[in-house]
């Protein structure tokens, strides 16, 4: 596993980094398969020094993302804090992922990047961009793993995302679940006309 610490207005020192990776290589033995753990210290302006020092653990295991974040007065206790929470959200996600899999990897298998999201190139991009007042600035492109709607409600709720976007393996096809106001789900399933 490789740990990235980095620091917002915050100087790591030797003693801190150690502490840390002490603290997160851990990890493996809960989740084995953590590729990269990401650890950011921020130190804020706030009125409450309560909240000052912000702690971020970010893990990547097998394209799934872990995160969790504590804000507290002591960097040693936030530090404490975020690692309990990251644990507690690998028990979870490792109870919940063990018999889901099962039915899921023959079809996994048979779908290739390419099916699920079509490539825009620079022509498309720059007559969507004309045909609006707004510029697109940024294009994110990232890994899709077909899941089902329950995977991608907890995969949503670990990341504590309002929206989640994902290839629907009951539908076969991309669908967006977001958190209504009322605190219960919708499913954008989209279709063409």
């Amino acid at each position: 596993m490789q740990v990235v610490l980095k620091g917002k207005n915050f100087v790591i020192s030797d003693r801190i980094r150690d502490y840390v990776e002490k603290k997160v290589e851990k990890l493996d033995r809960y989740l084995p398969d953590i590729s990269e753990a990401r650890v950011e210290i921020t130190q804020e302006k706030t009125k409450s020094a309560r909240d000052r020092n912000v702690v971020q653990i970010t893990l990547r295991a097998n394209g799934t993302i872990l995160r969790a974040e504590d804000r507290s007065e002591a960097i040693y206790a936030s530090i404490d804090t975020a690692v309990d929470k990251i644990h507690r959200q690998i028990v979870r996600y490792k109870g919940k992922r063990q018999d889901r899999w099962q039915g899921q990897i023959k079809k996994a298998q048979q779908i290739t990047p390419e099916d699920l999201v079509p490539e825009l190139d620079e022509e498309a991009m720059a007559a969507i961009a004309e045909d609006q007042d707004r510029q697109i600035v940024r294009v994110k492109k990232f890994l899709m793993s077909p899941m089902t709607e329950e995977e991608a409600v907890e995969q949503m709720e670990l990341l504590s995302h309002n929206f989640f976007v994902f290839f629907n393996v009951n539908l076969n096809r991309v669908n967006v679940l977001y958190r209504r106001a009322d605190k219960n789900y919708g499913l954008l399933d989209p279709e063409l006309a």
